[in-house]
Order: structure tokens, then sequence, then C-alpha cells
């Protein structure tokens, strides 16, 4: 038994249960044990969406690319709701792969994309901040599109903050689907930290989004909970509640035993589609050797699908400087802190045009 299987099995991970089974309908089942443990139900709510031309720059980038504002108007059961979503293309004759940045903000560093260098490799990048949806603090579901959608007393299931965010992603990819300009076997969701949970789970639900790229997750994102060190379910419940279903909270502390998951599972809800984990070495709070753990437990999801997973050494933890990307599942250990940086973008970058 290798270094890595050995602390699969020592730390207790539930089995995918992929084995003797239609593949399709134990994804299902998958996100719907995440769904009701973890992040919540999203509504099943048919949503309209209509877009409104704020800004254009036809020749940005020395007239290589274009640039446009669109300010989103979705439909929800309340009335309609609307956000800013800005895109940027690269001029092209064909269709090119298309990234939807679930960003902190639009303009200060931990907001960053390097947009110029993503646009000159041929690849479109479109953003929305998350506030603009719903605000990310404690405020009872009253901002935003919160309370546009009813939340029954007593269900325990309702979907957090993180569902929100990510259903929005999902409502600017069927807008920009619209406009006929990129390559649908090319189309990512991506997200850093909290918003890297948010792009796991937007894709998870959301199979048309292709590829997936979750920068330092950590913990209820793309790092196993089960041996975790850092940020736990007891500290992250407590502090940012309002992400998650209520549900949530009951596997604070030995609680984590009786969990009939792992975060395993959301990147095997992924699964035939592609992956990408981005961990900081000195990222201690999310713990890169458990993010680069989650990524082997999932690999038998893709493995699953006669496809392969997560090619990668089995003999020993992670490595400041370790990248891995042969397989459906890629993983990159960039040296520095918890921020998402132009190393992490040329990682998902060169993934995502292989």
């Amino acid at each position: 038994m290798s270094f890595i299987s050995e602390q699969i099995a020592s730390r207790r991970l539930p089995p995918l249960g992929f084995d003797n089974k239609d593949l399709e309908t134990r994804r299902r089942e998958i996100v719907d044990i995440l769904a009701d443990n973890i992040y919540g139900r999203t509504p099943d709510f048919k949503s309209e969406v209509t877009a409104e031309i704020t800004y254009r720059h036809e020749n940005c980038f020395a007239g290589h690319s274009k640039h446009i504002h669109y300010n989103l108007t979705v439909t929800t059961p309340s009335g309609p709701y609307s956000f800013p979503l800005y895109l940027t293309y690269p001029k092209s004759d064909k269709k090119v792969p298309l990234v939807i940045y679930i960003s902190f903000d639009m303009s200060t560093p931990s907001g960053f994309t390097p947009d110029e260098e993503i646009s000159q490799r041929g690849v479109a990048l479109a953003k929305f901040c998350y506030t603009d949806v719903t605000a990310d603090r404690y405020d009872d579901f009253k901002t935003g599109i919160a309370p546009m959608f009813e939340r029954p007393e007593g269900a325990t299931n309702l979907w957090g903050k993180l569902g929100m965010w990510a259903w929005a992603a999902s409502r600017a990819l069927d807008f920009l689907l619209t406009l006929d300009l990129f390559d649908p076997e090319k189309i990512a969701v991506a997200g850093h930290s909290r918003l890297g949970k948010t792009a796991l789970w937007c894709g998870a639900q959301d199979t048309r989004f292709k590829y997936v790229f979750s920068n330092n997750a950590g913990c209820s994102g793309d790092a196993v909970t089960r041996g975790k060190v850092g940020e736990d379910i007891a500290r992250i419940t407590k502090v940012f509640g309002y992400w998650f279903c209520e549900k949530y909270k009951e596997y604070s502390g030995d609680a984590i035993a009786d969990m009939p998951f792992d975060q395993h599972y959301v990147l095997a809800a992924i699964a035939p589609r592609h992956v990408a984990i981005g961990a900081s070495s000195l990222d201690t709070w999310a713990d890169p050797e458990s993010e680069f753990l989650c990524c082997h437990a999932a690999s038998p999801a893709w493995e699953a699908y006669e496809l392969p997973g997560f090619i990668a050494p089995t003999d020993g933890y992670t490595e400041a400087g370790d990248s891995y990307s042969d397989g459906y599942v890629a993983f990159h250990n960039r040296e520095g802190e918890h921020s998402p940086c132009r190393a992490d973008w040329m990682e998902y970058i060169d993934f995502l045009l292989k």
C-alpha cells in the first residue's frame, strides 16, 4: 500500500460509491448529499436572463481585445434583480475558451486577474463581484437576491450564500452562451478562497462548466475535512455559518466522524469533466497536504469513467513548486501565501488550453 493510500485509509474517508452503479445517477446522488449537508439546496426556479450594455471598448489591449460592461438582469420568484458583469475577449474568427471568475473585487489585489495576459493567450474572461449578488455577512438573508427566494422556517438544507454566488455564475453563463462567441467544451468557472468553494459547488451542479478552477479553497472546499489542520468546520460555521445550510453546523468537532461525505465528494461531482486545484505552500489554514490528498481521494470518480483522474506521486505529500496536470484532475502548490496571483492563473490557463 502506498503512502497516499495509507493516509486515505487512516482518515476514514467515505467511499465515493461509483462501483456497480450508473455513473451519472451516483454523481447526482453525491450532489444531493452535498446540498443537504453542506451548501444547501439551490431553488428549483427557471430564471430568465437579459443584459444591457453600459460600457464598450472595441480596441483594448493595443487593439487585440474587446471589453464590455453589462448590467445583467435575472428573474426571481419576487421579481427582477440586476448586477454588473464585465467581459473581455480576444478578437478572433473562431470561438474561444471562456473563464467566468467570481471575484472579490474588480480592482484590488484580492480580486486580481491578469486580464491582458489571459486575453493574449486567446481566452475570454468574464467577471462579477460576489457582493453585488448578496452581501458577505450575517444579515438574516436580507440583501441582494437572498430575500427574493423563500426560506421556509425549520428547514435545515436551505441554500447558503455560497450557493447564491454559484447560482449567479450559472446565470452569467446563461447570458454569455447567447453571444455565440465561446467554445462550449472550454468553459470554466473559477474563484479564490471562499469563492473557490463557490466555484466547486457551481461546477458540481452545472455541467455546462467543463472546467472548474479552485484556488486555495481549503476547508469546506478542496481539502478533505477528516484529519485536516488549520480551519475546521467548527470555526468556519461559527464565523461564516451563513455560507452554508444549517445542517452543516451539526458536523462540528467529534461529529466529523459521522459525516456521510467528505470534500473529495465535491471534486468527484465534477467528473467526468476537468478540475484544477491551486494550493499555496504557506497557506496552513487551507492545508495544502489535505488539498493534495483530496485530489487523490477523488481520482477514482474519473477512473470509474475510464478516464485518467489525478496523476501524481503517491509516495509522499506535496511540496512547494509541485504541479501535476496530466490527468483530468490538476493540482499545483505555489510557493507563497493565501492569495490569487499570476502564477496560479497561468497554471489554470495552461490546463484549459491543453
